[in-house]
């Protein structure tokens, strides 16, 4: 497998691991941090080629494509593995709350608790001070937000969904959204579908389809385009509303708005 990243003040890589999944890497040319390695084998084999050693894990929720290598990467980890407080994940050494700061490669990492693909989820965020990305959010965010989609509901609520969606929308413009799943482009057909005369989604189409096409990911992913493209975190565009309305909304509140276009997009067939 590729490893495919920009240069940070550490690099930032993306490690392709399922069909669609990614484990992300972040190191400093000595030591690496993994996120959700659902795969054991791409870590292993980006960590021997660079000569890197693993100096800690976060996890964002318990689902197995996210948690499947913690077992096996634990001889390997210097450090600890950091987990969501409200999931009991085997191998997860430290569970993290809320606002938590957890400190690696000399930054410090926060959690947010961000529910509603699952009851437990959380996600992380870090600000480089030196470097290409200097003062530039990173948002771990797993199945939370997906470039142009969000995830499923499975032990979570579309109310804490909003909540998490909501809270991430905060962020600025220039946040990188490290996303766990390479779901773009059926994302991007979906909220053509939602939106069919918001130009930016059909940019976005055409350059996310030359990425594929060259075997490139289309993350991560800038805020500041997602609000442009992301239905699910247009919830209270007319044109949103509208389309929500027609399947099903029973009202134009956000949660109504975000459930009818969930069970849309549950079914949604290009």
């Amino acid at each position: 497998n590729s490893i495919i990243g920009s240069t940070l003040v550490m690099k930032l890589v993306a490690l392709p691991a399922f069909t669609d999944n990614y484990i992300w890497m972040l190191h400093n040319g000595r030591q690496a941090i993994v996120v959700d390695p659902g795969d054991p084998t791409p870590v292993r084999t980006a960590l021997q080629d660079l000569d890197l050693s693993l100096e800690a894990i976060l996890v964002t929720h318990h689902r197995l494509d996210h948690i499947g290598g913690i077992q096996d990467l634990k001889s390997l980890c210097a450090g600890q593995v950091y987990g969501p407080a409200r999931h009991a994940i085997d191998g997860v050494d430290v569970k993290v709350h809320d606002g938590q700061q957890i400190h690696l490669l000399d930054h410090a990492f926060t959690a947010w608790d961000t529910p509603g693909h699952t009851a437990g989820h959380v996600s992380y965020t870090v600000v480089p001070q030196q470097g290409l990305h200097q003062g530039q959010t990173l948002l771990w965010c797993g199945d939370t937000l997906f470039s142009a989609g969000c995830g499923r509901i499975f032990c979570g609520t579309a109310e804490q969904f909003v909540q998490s969606l909501s809270r991430i929308n905060t962020l600025g413009d220039d946040t990188l959204v490290c996303c766990a799943h390479e779901y773009t482009l059926s994302n991007l057909q979906f909220a053509a579908a939602v939106e069919p005369d918001q130009a930016p989604i059909r940019e976005a189409w055409a350059r996310c389809t030359q990425l594929r096409s060259q075997g490139l990911p289309t993350l991560p992913a800038r805020l500041g385009l997602e609000r442009q493209i992301n239905p699910f975190l247009r919830l209270h565009q007319p044109a949103v509303i509208a389309q929500a309305l027609s399947h099903g909304a029973p009202d134009t509140s956000p949660v109504s708005v975000f459930s009818a276009l969930r069970l849309w997009k549950n079914e949604f067939k290009a």
